[in-house]
């Protein structure tokens, strides 16, 4: 969507950094700040914003609306009996055998009649939680602009409650991740700038544009990457029983990924995994067999691991497919959840240190990227950004 009536169009390169249009709204309206709705996850369960428990606990403190496994099974109130050997559909579908991708998983038979991976543990179906209201929307809907790129001042948690709302509500959406490099993408590439500027949702992931954005005076909560919303995010899918979708990695990687995020969060459905061969997309029946494989197994969140601008220019194409389902273009964030590209410490992330430590682990990979391309672009941003902001 283009900004707002009244507003120039955003300036491209450095002298988007330089320029006034930052002060309008940017991209869609369908944005949240880090004063969004009720506390999800974790921090829900200990907050007492909540109304119902999450998660395990939400099955085990019989506050749920529904019996959960055995219990469920005598107390009549089950409309199908529960199978300790095979994982039910939300409307009691059988095990078909095992998952053609994923070892040791069963298949069911989700409503388009692909199988779909369950994990032998059933969730517990929680209440819902009610969303904010108009007033609060509202104030919500101001993006923070850094670089020419809009981001939303929100925090994990938003992210994953305005996910999960949308969710229930039957709407779909794309959340972008911009870190160094994508910022030094869009500068020089409108197309790339149009994939970004059409997401519903747009969060720092680069701890870089978080600083810049506060020596423009305009701060952002904190950094949000892929390789964290793909944990938290599953996490919300697996209570709510919503099908998730990994795409992206070498061979084998998306499948080991979806085994580790089910051992971490049971009740996870997973709809599928695919490891697109290198440049698919150049071959038209190759991109429509990826393309058509997402589609019919109709997931409500998809997680994209290609790299930008690749996995956004098929999220483009896969959003007018599944209009009701959520993507997020993640990067490595999936080689993350496998375990086969080790992640920086903690304190190396919080303190914008990760770069050096993926550096020193890959270095043939990365070297020139960051080294020659990224590290003096966040430089100049961080210089531009410093001045304007005293001078603004």
């Amino acid at each position: 969507m283009p900004p707002t009536t009244g507003h120039r169009p955003a300036a491209t390169g450095y002298d988007a950094v330089l320029s006034r249009d930052d002060s309008a709204p940017f991209g869609r309206d369908a944005t949240l700040s880090a004063q969004g709705s009720a506390p999800f996850g974790y921090d829900a369960v200990f907050s007492g914003d909540d109304s119902a428990p999450f998660g395990r606990d939400a099955m085990l403190s019989g506050q749920g609306s529904e019996p959960f496994g055995r219990d469920a099974m005598l107390s009549g109130r089950d409309s199908e009996p529960f199978d300790q050997d095979a994982m039910l559909s939300g409307r009691g579908a059988r095990a078909t055998g095992q998952h053609p991708q994923i070892p040791g998983l069963s298949t069911v038979a989700g409503q388009t009649g692909a199988p779909i991976a369950r994990q032998r543990t059933a969730p517990a179906v929680p209440r819902q939680r009610p969303r904010p209201d108009k007033a609060t929307r509202r104030r919500l809907r101001k993006r923070v602009h850094v670089a020419g790129i809009g981001l939303d001042p929100m925090t994990e948690s938003d992210v994953v409650d305005h996910v999960i709302a949308a969710l229930k509500r039957g709407e779909g959406g794309h959340i972008v991740t911009p870190n160094v490099d994508i910022s030094r993408i869009v500068a020089r590439d409108p197309e790339a700038r149009r994939l970004v500027e059409d997401a519903d949702l747009a969060v720092a992931d680069g701890m870089p544009l978080v600083w810049a954005a506060k020596l423009l005076g305009t701060p952002v909560p904190g950094r949000i990457t892929g390789a964290d919303l793909i944990w938290s995010l599953s996490e919300a899918a697996a209570f709510y029983r919503y099908p998730v979708y990994l795409l992206g990695g070498p061979p084998g990687v998306a499948a080991q990924a979806a085994c580790n995020l089910i051992g971490r969060y049971p009740g996870l459905v997973v709809a599928g995994v695919d490891a697109p061969t290198l440049g698919f997309e150049d071959v038209p029946e190759s991109y429509a067999r990826v393309r058509d494989d997402v589609i019919a197994t109709g997931p409500r969140l998809v997680f994209v691991g290609l790299g930008f601008p690749k996995q956004d220019r098929l999220i483009a194409a896969l959003r007018e497919d599944l209009p009701g389902t959520w993507f997020v273009g993640c990067g490595s964030a999936i080689a993350f959840a496998a375990g086969t590209v080790q992640r920086a410490p903690v304190w190396a992330q919080r303190s914008g240190l990760e770069w050096l430590f993926r550096l020193l682990s890959e270095p043939g990979r990365l070297a020139r990227r960051y080294l020659m391309d990224d590290l003096p672009y966040a430089l100049r941003l961080l210089t531009v950004s410093l001045v304007r902001g005293l001078f603004s």
